[in-house]
């Protein structure tokens, strides 16, 4: 079968891989039929930071068929259509008897330490995969795991309701939060990036107004922000705009460090919210789907093949792809 895996920093490779065999005790086989490319998959190719063996098949935001089940698994059928939970915990440590998997001390992620979806086929865990709907296209499925990703970060913020939320960044989770936010539209959503046709298309899709950061005046009524850029910049900015008694929630993967006085968050009661992966959210994510297909369909960039995946990767990193979500999808006819 094709895969496309990550063997080194900037070393990602479409092969010719054996197909998994028969899955072991507690574990499942799939046929992928989609997924999608995360930021965080870039950036464990640019960087190799997430690399804990080598090769490994890349890709955590995926859909597929169950095509094998092992034994001491009663959950799952074959024939079930299923999202994966990119989330690989232990189930031992403190974090994780208290519920806590997105804060495992040992956690790592699906396609770094094991296997992942940009594959014609994979397995997995039966502990790590969810039904959905069968008759949803496999592109909207396998957004599923980015949608919790940005269901945690909007439920972390906690703004009340009808409380203006201003989301930085337009890419998939900074659009994902802001069609979150916008669903009931009882609340006034601004969203800012520096990409004016990423901003402008999840504004036309969400009912959100694009804001100017530099230009965005202080408002007394602003306290609740979420950043999804991991720009250091931008979050000095958005602390700055925040009113007294505001929460900054932040989603993105950073690549510098924030200069900070405490005194900052003391004297102006800011809280600093941090938000890792998901908790309990991709069964609501999945249950969201059906509503939001249409915006989320919206949200594609482009379909392409496994054997497309690194050009795809370097347009990516190069800022030169429309639209929000690159989907690779393995199943034709639909």
């Amino acid at each position: 079968m094709k895969a496309a895996r990550l063997h080194a920093a900037g070393d990602l490779r479409v092969e010719d891989v054996p197909s998994p065999g028969e899955p072991a005790p507690g574990w499942v086989r799939l046929r992928v039929t989609a997924a999608g490319i995360c930021g965080s998959d870039l950036h464990n190719f640019r960087t190799g930071q997430w690399i804990s063996r080598a090769p490994s098949l890349a890709g955590h935001e995926f859909a597929g068929e169950v095509t094998a089940v092992g034994a001491e698994v009663s959950q799952l059928a074959i024939g079930d259509r299923v999202v994966a939970d990119s989330r690989f915990w232990c189930g031992e440590c403190a974090a994780c008897r208290a519920g806590l998997h997105n804060v495992c001390a040992r956690l790592g992620f699906v396609g770094e330490v094991c296997d992942g979806g940009f594959a014609e086929e994979t397995e997995l865990p039966a502990r790590l995969l969810l039904r959905h709907d069968p008759a949803l296209d496999p592109a909207v499925a396998a957004m599923a795991e980015p949608l919790a990703v940005a269901l945690h970060a909007v439920r972390r913020l906690s703004a009340p309701a009808g409380a203006p939320v201003l989301v930085a960044g337009c890419g998939p989770i900074g659009g994902l939060a802001a069609l979150i936010l916008s669903r009931a539209g009882e609340r006034p959503v601004l969203v800012a990036d520096r990409n004016a046709a990423r901003a402008g298309l999840v504004a036309e899709v969400t009912g959100a107004t694009i804001a100017d950061l530099d230009a965005l005046p202080c408002d007394p009524t602003l306290r609740h922000a979420i950043d999804a850029t991991g720009s250091v910049a931008v979050m000095t900015r958005l602390l700055d705009l925040l009113a007294g008694g505001g929460t900054l929630a932040l989603v993105g993967i950073s690549h510098g460090r924030l200069d900070l006085d405490p005194n900052l968050l003391v004297e102006r009661e800011i809280a600093l919210v941090g938000c890792h992966a998901f908790a309990d959210e991709l069964a609501p994510a999945v249950a969201m789907l059906g509503d939001l297909a249409p915006a989320l369909s919206r949200f594609v960039a482009e379909e392409i093949a496994i054997g497309e995946i690194p050009a795809a990767y370097q347009r990516l990193i190069a800022g030169a792809s429309g639209g929000l979500k690159t989907i690779v999808r393995m199943e034709t006819g639909r």
